[in-house]
């Protein structure tokens, strides 16, 4: 075998690999078309506190390896969380503002392990959350700088209060 056919199919390789990763994201893409974020913070919302977090994916519930491509949540970017007196505002670098009302919340906790990222113990913030009436899934944030501690309690207070009990999701407290 010639070197050079050799370097020939090792860019082959390459390239039907990077196809691949480029119809399965496209696939997903398609798959999760029906899912979106909520846009748009409602006038007259009090900011109670502003933080700068890294958003680093969105998952099914209680599934954290399970990417969903939920617009314009799909992909990882720096931002800022502001909560409100009326939910949480995610203003993500280059997406329109995503605004979960806290009527959508379902449960904020902490968690150390998603899609693409594992962290210290309870290094990210989970925020659970309801896409439509009947799918719950999971964002992920990380902080930029400190302890989540405060500002986890800050967003457990504006979880609306269920009569079940919340389910055990491995993630540490």
């Amino acid at each position: 075998m010639t070197r050079e056919l050799a370097i020939g199919i090792m860019i082959a390789v390459a390239v039907l690999i990077l196809l691949a990763m480029l119809f399965a994201w496209r696939r997903r893409l398609r798959r999760d078309s029906g899912l979106t974020a909520p846009l748009g913070v409602p006038e007259h919302a009090e900011v109670a506190r502003r933080d700068e977090v890294l958003y680093v994916s969105t998952t099914r519930h209680d599934q954290p390896l399970e990417r969903l491509a939920v617009s314009p949540l799909a992909y990882r970017a720096r931002g800022e969380l502001a909560v409100t007196d009326r939910g949480i505002a995610l203003c993500l670098d280059g997406a329109p503002t995503v605004f979960l009302a806290a009527s959508r919340l379902v449960g904020v906790d902490r968690a150390t392990v998603t899609i693409d990222r594992v962290v210290e113990p309870g290094g990210l913030i989970r925020i659970a959350w309801s896409a439509d009436d009947d799918t719950v899934i999971d964002s992920y944030l990380r902080l930029a700088g400190g302890d989540p501690k405060n500002l986890i309690s800050e967003l457990q207070r504006l979880v609306p209060a269920s009569d079940e009990a919340a389910p055990d999701t491995g993630a540490t407290r």
